[in-house]
């Protein structure tokens, strides 16, 4: 029977993706801080499924946490057979600043992370001749929006890089790159969502059902929904001087102040 381990899967495209693929007939690893939502989580998943989901609790700024999911994948007894690497957070800090903690701890979990399980994964998948690997990106990565487009655009540069390395092994490797999905991501990250037009928003469902069936097909870059193919195919031809007078005009539409104390994660 095939495993998933998916991270961040307790809310958002995370337990899109849990749920669709326990509906599949996958057993899940579920990854995530915290412990409470993650155990709830779990029996919701399998009471609705039927199927085996396994939690493992793990912060993946801190190093020993990525230890742990990195062990998990490397084990041979129930072997993880997909790996999505959805856990991220929203970067609300500007890149000029002296005090650059939010993004070493975004590089840390959305750069780091997705390096050391997505190389062990896929050591250990390439040795059976068969798994696949999402990589959660952001159409975002193909803009100039701050510290989250670097992040994001490093995210899915190393999906290709990876899926080239890998190539003839029968292991595939996809970067999700999806636009606005309804999710309570943007309320964390402290951004403003009013002045989306309504035909840019896509569901979480959706979003995960075609990174499925982008990467069974093995397509490595994975944009949901025509609209946002046919916008993403305009950014990349378009000259880069226009492309960043686009981010900057998005930038200052879409910023509001966040409570104090509010993590965005």
């Amino acid at each position: 029977m095939a495993t998933a381990l998916i991270t961040g899967g307790t809310s958002g495209i995370g337990l899109a993706f849990a749920r669709l693929l326990a509906g599949r007939g996958y057993d899940i690893v579920l990854v995530a801080r915290d412990a409470q939502r993650l155990e709830e989580t779990a029996d919701k998943i399998a009471s609705a499924s039927g199927r085996r989901v396994e939690t493992l609790p793990a912060d993946l700024s801190d190093r020993g946490g990525v230890a742990r999911v990195a062990e998990r994948l490397a084990a041979d007894e129930q072997p993880i057979d997909l790996l999505v690497n959805n856990a991220g957070f929203g970067i609300h800090e500007p890149l000029a600043s002296s005090d650059s903690a939010a993004h070493e701890r975004a590089i840390e979990v959305m750069c780091r992370a997705v390096l050391v399980l997505g190389g062990t994964a896929a050591e250990k998948m390439a040795s059976r001749e068969r798994g696949m690997i999402i990589n959660v990106s952001s159409t975002a990565g193909f803009l100039a929006l701050g510290g989250y487009s670097a992040v994001k655009a490093w995210v899915t540069s190393y999906s290709e890089s990876l899926a080239v390395e890998l190539r003839g092994t029968g292991v595939r490797v996809t970067a999700l790159c999806p636009g606005w999905v309804r999710t309570e991501f943007h309320q964390r990250a402290g951004l403003s969502t009013s002045s989306i037009p309504s035909w840019l928003w896509t569901d979480s469902e959706h979003v995960v059902a075609t990174a499925l069936k982008d990467a069974a097909r093995g397509k490595v870059i994975s944009i949901p929904t025509m609209r946002y193919r046919g916008l993403m195919w305009c950014v990349r031809h378009l000259p880069r001087g226009t492309v960043r007078a686009i981010s900057g005009k998005i930038t200052s539409r879409r910023r509001t102040p966040r409570p104090e104390g509010e993590e965005a994660r």
